[in-house]
């Protein structure tokens, strides 16, 4: 089994989906972290032995804000369940973290290790090229989010993914085998192994173990849904961590994008959602042939 979550979860009154008991409208960060390894520990529980984690989890500032729509980040609360409030009131202030980075995703990433023995293997960086312009004068403008890959246990299933090399890489390459047959040294390399290497390159591999910086474009949605993310962004975490007879969890399901891909790549899915209009959202586009 693989566990996406990709519903970049934030407190401090950025998300009202509208539902009892919901996560998202915490008064404080400890209240808010608290609620959601709760969670992270039910998904430990199902999840097999074998089986892979992957969490996607925005930040936000302490700082609060006044009343009225703006540009940036917290335009996405359009859809949320409580914007005319949101516009009327603004955001409230986190306590003692005023115009500071709450650094949400990485302490909770900490206390999962720590309190719940997760196995942390990478930290994917989300690069979005097309980031929504920000207005903010006083640092720069954040164009990534981190998707952290967890596993239960020390071995577990992954298929390795490949990606284009670069001009730099067969040089490299190159140099490396050189030490290799000249005893560790630096030395040109003799013609048979030049052949060698530009026999890997060119077809020994599919291309070079994917890298950790993920470039891909957000996408725009139709739907009622604010918190999207693109098919691309979930696609190598199902193909690596999921085989072919498992089963992609989505515990923070929304519009359904997860169980699109999966299915699409031939995988089982289960998708967990509390708003019964993201669920008919999602069986509405689980109907139709092609992801939109």
């Amino acid at each position: 089994m693989t566990v996406l979550s990709l519903r970049r979860p934030i407190i401090s009154g950025l998300r009202d989906y509208g539902v009892k008991g919901q996560i998202g409208l915490e008064k404080t960060l400890n209240e808010y972290l608290d609620k959601i390894l709760a969670i992270t520990a039910e998904c430990k529980r199902v999840l097999k032995k074998t089986g892979t984690m992957w969490w996607n989890h925005g930040d936000s500032y302490g700082t609060g804000s006044g009343a009225g729509e703006r540009n940036g980040l917290q335009r996405t609360n359009r859809g949320t369940q409580n914007f005319e409030k949101w516009k009327k009131d603004g955001k409230s202030k986190v306590q003692g973290y005023e115009k500071c980075l709450l650094f949400q995703n990485y302490r909770l990433a900490i206390r999962m290790i720590d309190e719940q023995q997760w196995i942390a293997r990478n930290v994917i960086i989300w690069h979005k090229p097309n980031a929504m312009p920000s207005s903010v004068k006083d640092r720069f403008s954040v164009d990534y989010e981190p998707v952290f890959f967890f596993t239960k246990s020390k071995k577990y299933f992954f298929e390795p993914q490949y990606e284009p090399f670069e001009s730099n890489d067969y040089d490299r390459a190159r140099m490396a085998k050189a030490r290799e047959v000249h005893g560790g040294k630096w030395a040109e390399q003799s013609g048979g192994a030049i052949k060698t290497q530009r026999a890997f390159v060119a077809g020994g591999k599919l291309g070079r173990n994917k890298r950790c910086v993920w470039r891909i474009n957000t996408n725009a949605f139709s739907g009622t849904h604010f918190a999207t993310f693109p098919a691309a962004l979930i696609e190598t975490p199902i193909r690596a961590g999921c085989p072919h007879d498992g089963i992609v969890l989505d515990i923070f399901m929304g519009s359904g994008t997860t169980a699109v891909v999966a299915r699409s790549l031939g995988r089982k899915y289960i998708g967990i959602e509390l708003n019964k209009s993201y669920i008919k959202l999602a069986n509405d586009r689980l109907r139709q042939r092609v992801l939109i």
